[in-house]
């Protein structure tokens, strides 16, 4: 085995990122039969999913911010101003995300993570199901990741 010398660097590249997914990609495609056939349908790109609630004076008052992959919706953020917490306003925002990805894009679950002071609960009331915890992500919080399956 030949010992070589590497130079690391520390320094944000985004060029140098979009190479690495790239290569990245073309490894995990090469190596899993799934992901292989996944490249061939409609389902291998992310396509963003963006909802908005907005007051009378078009102001941002809620927003849910995500895509759908591979039949499956991934939340990123869902946000409702604290004066309209508690009006059902989120509920509605992800039942609308839910529904746009079930219906018009054929999803088949939906996941997101969330802190344990923002609303674990206000997503297992609504059918989701934790499958991680993460403690001390980041120190002093838990990180959740739910699930919702549909049929």
């Amino acid at each position: 085995m030949v010992s070589r010398m590497f130079r690391i660097e520390t320094e944000v590249d985004k060029e140098r990122r979009d190479l690495l997914r790239n290569r990245l990609r073309e490894t995990n495609t090469a190596a899993s039969p799934v992901l292989r056939a996944l490249r061939t349908t409609p389902d291998a790109r992310e396509v963003p999913l963006h909802i908005w609630a907005l007051d009378d004076s078009d102001a941002l008052v809620g927003g849910l911010v995500g895509h759908t992959w591979a039949s499956w919706l991934h939340v990123t953020y869902l946000w409702v101003d604290e004066r309209h917490r508690g009006s059902g306003l989120g509920s509605r925002l992800l039942a609308r995300a839910e529904r746009t990805a079930r219906g018009r894009r054929g999803c088949a679950a939906v996941r997101l993570e969330t802190w344990d002071f923002q609303a674990p609960r206000f997503y297992q009331k609504r059918g989701y199901e934790v499958v991680c915890v993460i403690p001390d992500y980041p120190p002093g919080i838990t990180e959740y990741t739910l699930v919702k399956r549909w049929g």
